[in-house]
């Protein structure tokens, strides 16, 4: 009972990892996609639930037949329900078992969301989800976990690196090479050649966190789940925890050497990656096997993201072919070379014994079970795309998924950051450092529209605009109000430019333009000259840097206060 218990909190912790894939696949990718993508691991699980449960389950775990290829059929979940949650002499009940082997099913399925994100329809993937839960995944996982061949020749895979992050990944490289890019990744040159390679970031980096640490979390029950005694279970969640965070610390230094900063989004991705490379030997491995897992994980992960994006131009904006199908074939061989014979499994690794024998089982069945998946994935991609269509149009893509698919204008609606969280609060009289050598005149242009009259005492209204970094708000707004200026309006852009210095990188790729957050601050003035407004800005924002702000100046016909109907001067004057 005790055993079984855990086993069921297991599944429920590798349930709870659905968030994590959610978490992290939204924050990888744009703003306008969030929506269609947590649907899509919404329905990974509730579609894999319907499907497994008729027939998955089944051809998975059901009596082995066939030469130990398939799992013989049956309706016992249906029709023969107080034998299927009768607990047994030995093992587990039908349920806990159903349950939990469900809980791995999904896993795998929700892996392609990533990889083939923000330019698929959503019919089309609701499709794909179905196949791989009910037939894809349980003829390969009964070869290795159902009493198939596999098994019965040795092959170890205790928790999914080739059962389930291979094949996941194995379908979400088929997935992306069907599909093609995004819109706007490549850049191609009149005869089809790509010549220039596009960062498209993330529309948020603490999502992608937060993803990890649920997923790291929920990777402990992932793992640990079919542990029966408290000495397997902690050797298991021992080496879960070193190889993560080796390959973590590896990928930090890589990427830091490589760009001249450690990549923040790749040091998630080998978080990952770590926890993908130790699921197939964690209860296999030692300590030492554990780190060195980590460190090849922590390159292998970098080196085959960019190598897809920048030499083969397949695009995978989550990275979820670098995490799980590279790391899962590592992860798979690494028992053959990292078991050693005193950890809970038992198994003869050959650096630990110089045998052969397990390394030669673990490659014939990643070599099988690989080829099983590529057969499978590409046949269901290609019948999708020739029957319903796999690829949404042009315009839907442009225009975002969450809108066009799902009817939901903004999955942040009614969300604005607070224009405090991003300012200083440096007074006036802080003037800042000079750190730039740029002219004044280009770091702050002025903008005359069409023009304006330096002359205090003309009877004229001019409005003032003033873009600049957020950070400068507040030093900005107390110089206006010391100046006199009463009333003010703030609004939150976006402004895109080209920003001279150091290039900086997004996962290895430059990123050459991005849209960056600014303040705009709209200023009437009458009484108060206009030059004065000018230059107590430009005293203000000057740094000396590009980019330091722009003031635009246009002239204005009239101004009437609603509440009382004055118009002119007097609509601009506080005091009645």
């Amino acid at each position: 009972m005790t055993v079984e218990f855990w086993y069921l909190i297991g599944a429920a912790l590798v349930f709870w990892m659905q968030a994590g894939f959610a978490m992290v696949e939204t924050g990888f990718t744009r703003a306008k996609n969030a929506g269609n993508i947590i649907m899509k691991n919404l329905m990974d699980f509730c579609i894999g639930t319907v499907v497994f449960s008729l027939l998955g389950y089944t051809l998975m775990m059901g009596e082995d037949t066939l030469f130990g290829l398939i799992g013989l059929p049956n309706m016992d979940l249906f029709a023969n329900f107080k034998n299927f949650i009768a607990s047994p002499s030995e093992g587990f009940t039908g349920a806990s078992t159903f349950v939990f082997n469900l809980v791995f099913c999904a896993t795998t399925a929700t892996i392609v969301s990533g990889s083939m994100a923000e330019r698929t329809k959503f019919s089309s993937y609701c499709i794909y989800s179905a196949v791989i839960s009910l037939i894809v995944y349980p003829i390969e996982a009964h070869w290795i976990w159902g009493g198939g061949w596999l098994s019965q020749l040795g092959f170890h895979d205790y928790a999914g690196s080739c059962a389930i992050h291979m094949v996941g990944g194995i379908a979400a490289l088929i997935g992306a090479i069907i599909l093609g890019p995004r819109i706007g990744k490549y850049v191609k040159d009149k005869n089809g050649k790509v010549v220039k390679v596009n960062a498209i970031p993330g529309h948020s980096i603490p999502l992608g966190a937060l993803g990890v640490f649920i997923l790291w979390l929920g990777w402990y029950g992932f793992n640990g789940a079919a542990a029966t005694t408290a000495s397997e279970l902690a050797s298991i969640f021992l080496t879960t925890t070193i190889a993560p965070a080796v390959a973590t610390c590896t990928t930090m230094i890589y990427t830091w050497i490589k760009n001249g900063k450690p990549d923040v989004s790749m040091c998630l991705n080998a978080s990952l990656a770590g926890l993908v490379g130790i699921t197939a030997g964690c209860a296999a491995m030692d300590a030492v096997g554990a780190a060195v897992v980590g460190i090849v994980s922590g390159i292998l992960v970098v080196v085959v993201v960019e190598f897809l994006d920048l030499k083969l131009h397949i695009d995978d904006p989550v990275g979820a072919v670098g995490v799980h199908m590279a790391n899962g074939i590592w992860g798979t061989i690494a028992v053959g070379l990292l078991a050693n014979p005193d950890a809970p499994a038992g198994l003869s690794g050959l650096f630990y014994t110089g045998s052969f024998h397990q390394l030669g089982v673990q490659l014939l069945g990643v070599v099988t079970v690989a080829a099983y998946a590529v057969v499978m994935m590409i046949i269901t991609f290609t019948i999708i795309k020739k029957v319903t269509g796999l690829r949404a149009s042009a315009e839907d893509e442009l225009n975002g998924l969450d809108i066009s698919e799902h009817g939901l204008p903004s999955a942040y609606a009614d969300f604005a950051p607070s224009v405090d969280q991003y300012t200083s609060y440096a007074g006036y009289d802080d003037i800042p450092t000079v750190a730039g050598d740029t002219p004044v005149a280009e770091a702050i242009p002025v903008k005359k529209v069409p023009t304006f009259n330096d002359n205090p005492d003309a009877v004229k209204f001019t409005k003032v605009e003033i873009v600049c970094k957020e950070s400068k708000f507040d030093a900005l707004k107390k110089a206006m109000t010391d100046l006199g200026i009463t009333g003010m309006t703030v609004s939150h852009v976006l402004g895109c430019g080209i920003q001279k210095g150091k290039p900086e990188y997004y996962r290895g790729v430059e990123v050459e333009t991005n849209l960056l957050p600014k303040i705009q601050v709209d200023i009437v003035v009458s009484k108060i000259p206009v030059r004065s407004v000018i230059e107590t800005a430009k005293k203000v924002l000057y740094t000396g840097h590009i980019g330091d702000g722009k003031i635009f100046v246009y002239d204005v016909e009239n101004v009437v206060k609603v509440r009382t109907g004055e118009e002119g001067y007097d609509a601009l004057q506080d005091v009645e």
